[in-house]
């Protein structure tokens, strides 16, 4: 009995020598995220973990593993959920084949510039924080990509136009709107973009201004149509059992470091949009205002797949829309 109380008093004497509590040691987190370094998302998480560390006084430090070189886009998820890692970022309507209600933000043309977003994501978030937090899982933050335009190897002047082009998706919704203006989609995430060109797998696609200047689209595609389909967004999650491991004081830093990774995110992701879409134009992609005709047909198969997720999303869609004031 001497032996073990001596033992907890020399540790307990190395951790308040070390500046910590018992109960509040120091805590590494790996945090996997699925976008390369110079994308904005990166850029914001790294100003979190910078802000986390600070704040916590390097109780809590946060290793960023970008670029899905720690786990792939669609492990990600799960690999925090599991407990494989505390903390993770991914593209929260990846989740759409799980529950509908994931993919709200994007449907097309239901939420098209960011006030839209916002009041979106307010409708959204209480749901999402629900749903995870079944998995055990609680959101940090959550910051949108800049409105998604069209990338094209022609002029796009009509719904037609995009008939049999081989289409690159990233999430079910997407896929599910290649395959209704006629395209033929295949899943290719941002990391592996201009080799799917570049092999003919893929020859169009839907994606942010940030994607496409980061991606040197203009190695690949000649126009990009400004159609503004929506803003969708990226959250960034952590294990309720990681985060309750900490002291209150602790939980409470992390979290207002979320709260202004938020904040920041949000204004980055509009900056975005101006900056990188003059990048497009200024290595020599042709940045195109759609067609009035362009527009309404791509607008009809937005409002018919609207109608198909609600049915799909169930009570959980019929609330959302209804706090975002669509019947």
């Amino acid at each position: 009995m001497n032996i073990r109380k001596n033992a907890l008093a020399a540790l307990t004497g190395m951790a308040v020598g070390l500046g910590m509590t018992v109960g509040a040691m120091a805590a590494s987190w790996d945090m996997p995220t699925p976008y390369p370094d110079k994308t904005f998302h990166t850029q914001n998480i790294a100003i979190f973990a910078e802000d986390v560390a600070k704040a916590t006084g390097g109780e809590v430090t946060i290793k960023i593993h970008s670029a899905g070189s720690l786990f792939k886009h669609p492990e990600i998820k799960n690999a925090v959920r599991g407990g494989q890692v505390p903390i993770g970022e991914f593209f929260v309507s990846l989740l759409s084949n799980e529950q509908a209600v994931f993919g709200a933000d994007s449907q097309p043309f239901l939420a098209t510039n960011y006030d839209e977003a916002k009041k979106l994501w307010d409708a959204q978030r209480p749901i999402i924080t629900t749903l995870l937090d079944k998995e055990g899982l609680m959101p940090l933050f959550s910051v949108p990509w800049p409105p998604q335009g069209l990338y094209t190897k022609k002029a796009i002047n009509t719904v037609d136009d995009l008939k049999g082009i081989k289409f690159r998706a990233y999430n079910a919704t997407l896929e599910l709107f290649a395959n209704k203006i006629g395209a033929a989609p295949t899943q290719v995430e941002v990391p592996d973009i201009p080799q799917a060109f570049a092999t003919s797998q893929v020859e169009a696609m839907i994606t942010s201004p940030s994607t496409g200047a980061n991606s040197k689209a203009w190695d690949f595609v000649t126009h990009y149509t400004d159609i503004q389909a929506w803003l969708p967004k990226n959250i960034v999650v952590v294990s309720k059992k990681a985060f309750r491991k900490l002291d209150e004081k602790t939980q409470q830093a992390i979290l207002t470091a979320a709260k202004a990774a938020e904040d920041r995110g949000w204004e980055m992701s509009k900056k975005e949009t101006s900056e990188q879409t003059a990048i497009l134009k200024e290595n020599g992609i042709i940045v195109v205002t759609p067609s009035a005709e362009l527009m309404a047909g791509l607008k009809e198969i937005g409002a018919s797949m609207l109608e198909s997720w609600k049915k799909d999303a169930g009570l959980e869609g019929a609330e959302l829309l209804k706090a975002y004031g669509v019947k």
